[in-house]
């Protein structure tokens, strides 16, 4: 027994230890950070100023830091529809016994290969560009002026474009995940379905939903984990400053910890900076909390 426990030390205790280094300690100083007013993030505790929640009401107040919650929700809610929507579909029809399945699961698992500023590029410079974009020439060959006449890229629609174009590279990784849970359900469960006169659709919604709770759950999850650190397309979109077309959180945070230029001055506030990391951790575990007491599946079995 004594040797199984040095062997467990031996094994785990370096591990254990880089764990709490690089995790549990960031974890811990930058919720204690978010209490205090601090200039640079390398400034030592003695330049700390303790100021209680005044960070945490200093931002609530801010309406640009207020419009960057408004955009991560409008992500979270609208974008969580279509994305995990549209990737259920899909995954549906691949299982459905459909030809090239292969092909087409690989097709649109493609766009999670390439690099993020890649995709982010190729939708601005050549979908929404509003000279030789590819949306605009394709409404301009069906005679909708219209619609080719939008520009995609200007404050009212460039929110938009920046959903529709992230929405279009989540599919795929979130459509592999449902693919999987499918593969779990057995075919006697639709076997017997269609022998009792179920047809496709009843079939989907009383024994493909049903038993993909656990899946859709495990989704929605990694879908605010992916929100909440959303960054690099808004910074794609908005390259120069925060606009408040497409600013999230995670850029508001960004501007605040290494300075964003105001009247020419480049202000820094780590301890804000603190606080809005506290606050998204705090929405993820809000949504992992709503969604597990919603979302149950402990009666069902396969």
């Amino acid at each position: 027994m004594k040797r199984n426990k040095s062997m467990i030390i031996a094994f785990a205790g370096p591990a254990t230890l880089i764990f709490v280094a690089m995790f549990v300690y960031p974890i811990i100083r930058t919720v204690i950070m978010s209490f205090f007013s601090i200039q640079e993030i390398t400034d030592p505790i003695s330049k700390w100023t303790f100021n209680g929640f005044g960070n945490y009401v200093s931002l609530m107040q801010t309406p640009l830091y207020l419009t960057s919650w408004v955009n991560l929700f409008k992500i979270f809610f609208i974008g969580g529809v279509i994305t995990l929507g549209i990737s259920l579909l899909m995954a549906v029809v691949l299982k459905s016994g459909v030809r090239g399945k292969g092909f087409f699961q690989a097709a649109i698992y493609l766009p999670n290969v390439i690099s993020s500023v890649a995709m982010a590029t190729m939708w601005i410079q050549y979908v929404f560009n509003s000279s030789y974009g590819f949306l605009t020439n394709f409404f301009r060959t069906l005679h909708l002026d219209g619609l080719a006449s939008i520009q995609w890229l200007d404050a009212d629609h460039k929110f938009w474009a920046l959903l529709l174009s992230y929405c279009f590279g989540m599919v795929g990784h979130f459509m592999l995940i449902w693919v999987s849970g499918i593969e779990r359900i057995g075919q006697d469960y639709y076997e017997a379905a269609s022998i009792d006169g179920a047809t496709k659709v009843g079939q989907f919604f009383y024994i493909t939903l049903p038993l993909l709770k656990g899946i859709l759950r495990t989704n929605i999850i990694m879908w605010s984990i992916s929100v909440s650190g959303f960054f690099l397309w808004s910074k794609l979109f908005s390259p120069i400053s925060a606009d408040t077309s497409t600013v999230v959180p995670m850029v508001y945070m960004y501007d605040k910890l290494f300075g964003a230029e105001n009247t020419g001055d480049v202000v820094r506030d780590a301890g804000s900076a603190a606080a809005i990391g506290v606050m998204l951790c705090i929405f993820i575990v809000v949504v992992f909390t709503i969604v597990n007491r919603l979302i149950k599946d402990e009666d069902l079995e396969f």
